[in-house]
């Protein structure tokens, strides 16, 4: 037992290679690498920098004394400051050209925007799994009628594979959303204090092709082609929202899903997979709870209640920076993929094992289908030669006593005994067994479903 706080990310929800990405190490390890390519750009654009110094901060990427940092930064304040002394300590040959001409925000921005950039790529493989999970059943059940729901109430039949692709649709929406985000990140690059550029001008004696060439270089030996053209002191924060947001629409299309997963198990339609010794109850020892779909909702409404703190960061900025976003940035990015990380976890537990009980489905089904089917009643008896405004009445008073007879008495629906009895329905319908076929009701469902799966398949997961 510790006495020191845990967030329930790290200690229960979040995915090991997620959490490596925010842990201290990679992020100053980012630092350090950073440095070393603002160092071999320099160099290679003319400035006096040696191998030795190169090669010196090379071999000291990883070797970073935490504790020694930590005492630099209570006596200095500052945590930049204080690693670039421990980074000093490691190398000193290199001691005084690590950070040359640099701002803070270059190794803490470029630092977060290529944890975000790496997360990111993990976040966009997860939902892929989940996607294709989704694809497999939507196409094993394609054909399998259920009782569709528009206010909550029954309405008409779709199919089990055709609602699966509901959430398909929405996962592949983000997934698209995600795809183009990671096409258009870029670093913030060397800019200096203010974004001018100001101290490398200087550095390289007013040489403005040089000041360019190092941005680029810079974010080159970082794995990235591409800038922010503009920046203050830090890289707009505006960026920050489009990011979270796209992780916020994860948790929207999730928490639909996982929503929908809850009341279909309390219907016992579908249900999550259930381990053999799983408890679902302390106290309730028959209860299978749907306790995986309840946590994606938990953390969704979390993430979802994200991009507003990040929008008032962005719009509360002064001038070319105010610190009062970093603390809440520490935060608030990091949880962010934690979040939709182990939103994801959970979510490809859940589509790799869902259960589903067909002769369940069958009885809401049935118990609906006459209700359902008076339409093609009324029709088919309107074709036989009956009038139509006298069938229609007939059908109204049938099925508001049966609906009657279910609310009331608790009995079974027995519009279509009632139906089949009258007279009047007899003379025109002597076969009931092809009107009442669930197939009949569930429109394009099938090949809507094989269609869609289809092309998913093709555009995003081959």
């Amino acid at each position: 037992m510790s006495n020191i706080y845990e967030n329930p990310f790290s200690s229960r929800y979040a995915s090991p290679e997620m959490m490596d990405i925010f842990s201290e190490q990679h992020r100053i390890g980012l630092w350090r690498r950073l440095w070393l390519a603002l160092a071999q750009s320099e160099k290679e654009l003319g400035l006096e920098i040696s191998d030795t110094q190169i090669n010196e901060m090379q071999a000291n990427l990883e070797n970073i004394d935490f504790e020694r940092a930590k005492q630099y930064e209570d006596e200095l304040r500052h945590d930049v400051m204080a690693h670039i002394h421990a980074f000093g300590d490691c190398c000193p040959t290199a001691r005084p050209i690590i950070h040359l001409g640099a701002t803070s925000c270059f190794v803490t921005d470029n630092s977060e925007l290529i944890q975000m950039h790496e997360a990111l790529t993990i976040i966009i493989e997860k939902i892929k799994i989940v996607i294709k999970n989704l694809c497999i059943f939507a196409k094993e059940y394609k054909n399998l009628p259920c009782l569709g729901l528009t206010h909550g109430q029954a309405a008409q039949l779709t199919t089990v594979g055709k609602r699966a692709t509901l959430y398909i649709q929405d996962l592949t929406l983000d997934l698209e959303n995600l795809l183009s985000l990671n096409e258009k990140f870029k670093l913030r690059g060397a800019k200096g204090t203010t974004g001018t550029q100001a101290s490398f001008l200087s550095l390289f004696d007013g040489d403005l092709k040089k000041v360019k060439e190092l941005d680029s270089l810079v974010a080159k030996k970082m794995g990235f082609e591409k800038v922010f053209p503009i920046t203050s002191q830090t890289y707009t924060r505006k960026f920050d929202y489009f990011v979270l947001s796209a992780l916020s629409g994860i948790a929207q299309s999730a928490s639909k899903f996982a929503t929908d997963m809850r009341l279909m198990q309390s219907r016992k339609e579908w249900e999550e997979p259930f381990g053999k010794n799983q408890v679902g109850s302390s106290a309730m020892a028959y209860k299978r709870n749907p306790m995986m779909s309840e946590r994606i909702c938990a953390i969704s409404r979390y993430l979802i209640s994200l991009p507003v703190n990040s929008a008032i960061t962005a719009s509360s900025q002064w001038f070319e920076r105010t610190l009062d976003d970093s603390a809440n940035r520490r935060i608030v990015n990091s949880q962010a993929f934690l979040a939709a990380d182990s939103i994801l976890k959970i979510m490809e537990k859940i589509t790799a094992g869902i259960v589903v009980y067909p002769k369940i489905i069958a009885n809401y089904v049935n118990e609906e289908l006459p209700f359902i089917a008076s339409e093609n009643l009324l029709m088919a008896a309107v074709k036989n030669g009956a009038d139509r405004q006298t069938a229609h009445e007939i059908i109204r008073k049938h099925s508001m006593d049966a609906a009657l007879n279910v609310k009331e008495n608790g009995g079974s629906n027995d519009f279509l005994e009632r139906i089949t009895r009258d007279e009047y329905f007899n003379k025109y319908i002597k076969e009931y067994t092809e009107i009442l076929d669930p197939s009949k009701y569930i429109g394009c469902s099938p090949s809507q479903t094989e269609e869609y799966v289809d092309y998913v398949e093709t555009r995003f997961l081959n």
